[in-house]
């Protein structure tokens, strides 16, 4: 079976080496000189299914409409001039609702433990290292109504079997000894002992040798023009001038697929929702955090890699924009240094900005086409 795989990010990387791995001739494009460098180069490389939680849940149309007001609030939205942004938000709207949130909840939580056991799987079939560390996530809260307030979020763990730990200033700076230097106020945390944290760009070019190996071919600087359609099915993708064709086609384009889809009569509800990170070299490994920390206040998680720092959050509704915000920056420069003061030299740190692929209900859309 021949396939073609659009796009060689994180999802269509692996997509390819399991597809060679059974048999299949896989051909890999991407516009990209290389895989990972787009939504996969560098997100906050947290690896929490404890953590995999709809967007879209009960009390968060009040908490965004505060947001909305706040200099440094973790969501911004601004029209893009579609009507497509205002039915998404829309549709996120009702998917706040306590059974819809029940729903999705309970089909992440399946889907986050399947995706941890083949990366527990893949690991020991291969060896691959991407900075991974085991040593769970920490949510941090800075006052005794978030503590109070996480109630509802530690019954959640308790129903799906997350393991967890509800704990005081003391016991956090146990697990994260460098918070004991923090500047601001630390009421308590919530930690999940089996999360994981690593570096998702280096993850997918390692997996993309071992694709590779497996006779992958990736085919970079190369974009996608159009779909060829014939009786609603795809017959081939237009790209450099030239028509590849295969058996089988997988578009794994994140916030892109949406208008790539469009003339097969596919409108999926996909939009980009902008995020930020900061990287930073580490200088004092004692000032730092030894996993990652998930400030609750802003939404912002402070990971750490072998000899780096990942300071990570936002979420901006307002199309694809790709231009840097220094608002956003100042953001996550306040965070990491009201938590970890000392830790790294921020003015040289790179500033990234990345489309996140997002539905309403924060389910992925995964599987074959009608």
């Amino acid at each position: 079976m021949d396939v073609i795989v659009l796009g060689s990010g994180v999802i269509g990387t692996a997509t390819a080496y399991y597809l060679a791995r059974n048999g299949a001739r896989v051909t890999v494009i991407d516009r990209q000189p290389g895989p990972a460098l787009e939504t996969s180069y560098a997100n906050a490389g947290q690896i929490s299914p404890g953590y995999s939680s709809p967007w879209a849940a009960p009390g968060i149309p009040l908490k965004a409409l505060k947001w909305l007001f706040q200099r440094h609030a973790p969501l911004a939205i601004r029209p893009d001039g579609t009507w497509f942004q205002l039915e998404w938000m829309l549709a996120m709207l009702k998917a706040c609702a306590p059974d819809r949130y029940a729903l999705n909840k309970s089909r992440l939580m399946r889907l986050s433990g399947y995706s941890r056991h083949c990366l527990h799987a893949l690991r020991a079939d291969t060896g691959i290292a991407y900075e991974g560390r085991a040593r769970g996530t920490l949510q941090l809260f800075r006052s005794a109504a978030q503590v109070d307030a996480a109630a509802h979020d530690i019954a959640v763990l308790e129903r799906f079997g997350v393991r967890h730990a509800l704990l005081d200033r003391a016991q956090l700076t146990a697990i994260e000894p460098a918070l004991a230097r923090a500047r601001v106020p630390i009421a308590g945390g919530l930690h999940l002992p089996d999360d994981e944290t690593g570096d998702c760009q280096l993850f997918t070019r390692r997996l993309a040798g071992l694709a590779a190996a497996q006779g992958v071919d990736f085919v970079f600087n190369r974009g996608i023009d159009a779909l060829d359609i014939a009786d609603g099915r795809i017959t081939g993708v237009r790209s450099g001038g030239e028509t590849l064709r295969a058996d089988t086609y997988v578009l794994a384009l994140g916030s892109y697929s949406r208008a790539l889809l469009a003339p097969l009569g596919l409108k999926i509800p996909v939009y980009p929702v902008k995020g930020y990170s900061l990287t930073v070299p580490l200088t004092d490994p004692d000032t730092a955090p030894l996993s990652t920390v998930l400030d609750e206040s802003y939404k912002v998680a402070v990971t750490r890699f072998d000899r780096r720092i990942r300071v990570g959050g936002m979420a901006e509704l307002g199309g694809f924009d790709l231009r840097l915000n220094p608002r956003r920056r100042a953001t996550l420069e306040k965070v990491v240094n009201e938590l970890f003061p000392g830790w790294g030299t921020v003015p040289g740190a790179e500033f990234w900005t990345e489309m996140k692929p997002m539905t309403p209900d924060s389910t992925p859309i995964v599987g074959p086409t009608p």
